[in-house]
């Protein structure tokens, strides 16, 4: 079943092509902030690393409100040092969002993010962003994009993507460079019209996937995932399905929806939705969240190996002469 009132989306690129400055406007344009509010900068940077280097490292949760439609992002690294994180964020959505600088292009970061999507099958929406620049090439930048979806074996539907042009600075998009549009309103149609909603059944088993873990001083640890059928109430038992046992019995301590960058508590979620929940001990990614009798788990979480791996060893003492042949040498 397709859930209309909800969107579920990620938004990638490559480092300072300005996707935390566009997801600020997406905020303050949906009336996520108060008036009164005093707003900082790149809001979605919240770790202290983050904004010393102006780079995303965890991926975060934020949703906005466009009409009766629920729209999730999820605001992921755009670089392939935190590829877990990416592989994690994209298991939650729907469609992605690929922001590209209208100068830079798509840089190698750009091409790791986006073929993780592409092997999802899900759509894609490119937005050049920076139109203002004086050294914009928009329409380079275009070719440039269609060239790298072509050599990451993209389907014929993938390649038919809409662009939107966007100054994520002023907080305007734009359906052609022309058009006079004063606010980011094209953008949130593109969204609506383009990125699917969610499938999800609430009547059917429920199944939550855990995907990131968060950490609350009042209330611990905490799961962030997508709840893909079912749905999930306080004063409930449901079973913890782990790697090598399911857990029946647990509770739920609080449980959460994401309303602007706040987790709102509630006493019940629905299928499709990007959820989290405390109280249950001893979870780990890639857990299933499922009903007290007859749990079904969903399949745990892939991420890629390492590209790098290294082995240490203690060296061999020396040989005394005529010991015998000298040990062989492991590349």
């Amino acid at each position: 079943m397709r859930k209309t009132n909800i969107r579920n989306i990620a938004i990638i690129s490559h480092v300072d092509h300005g996707k935390t400055t566009l997801v600020d406007g997406m905020l303050k344009q949906t009336g996520t902030f108060n008036d009164h509010q005093v707003i900082e900068e790149r809001v979605m940077d919240s770790l202290d690393l983050e904004r010393e280097r102006g780079i995303t490292i965890m991926a975060k949760n934020t949703a906005i409100r466009c009409g009766e439609v629920k729209i999730n992002i999820v605001d992921t690294p755009g670089h392939a040092d935190f590829g877990g994180e990416v592989e994690r964020s994209l298991n939650m959505v729907d469609g992605v969002i690929l922001l590209v600088d209208a100068s830079e292009g798509p840089l190698p970061q750009t091409r790791f993010v986006l073929k993780k999507a592409l092997a999802r099958g899900i759509p894609v929406i490119l937005i050049i962003n920076k139109i203002d620049r004086g050294d914009a090439r928009v329409e380079e930048v275009i070719s440039e994009v269609y060239d790298l979806f072509i050599d990451l074996d993209a389907t014929e539907e993938q390649i038919e993507f809409p662009i939107v042009y966007t100054n994520a600075k002023r907080g305007v998009a734009h359906r052609t460079l022309e058009d006079g549009s004063a606010d980011l309103q094209p953008l949130f149609d593109t969204i609506l019209a383009t990125i699917p909603g969610p499938d999800g059944d609430d009547e059917a088993v429920p199944q939550f996937l855990v995907t990131n873990l968060d950490y609350d001083p009042y209330v611990g640890q905490i799961a962030i995932g997508r709840l893909m059928n079912g749905v999930l109430e306080m004063r409930r038992s449901y079973s913890l399905c782990g790697k090598d046992a399911v857990i029946p019995g647990v509770r739920f301590s609080a449980l959460y929806t994401f309303s602007g960058l706040k987790r709102i508590p509630v006493e019940r979620v629905e299928a499709g939705d990007i959820v989290a929940f405390a109280g249950i001990e001893n979870l780990n990614i890639g857990d299933t969240v499922s009903a007290l009798d007859n749990p079904q788990p969903l399949q745990r979480i892939r991420v890629d190996e390492p590209t790098v791996s290294m082995v240490f060893f203690l060296p061999s003492p020396p040989r005394t002469a005529g010991a015998g042949n000298p040990p062989e040498c492991v590349a």
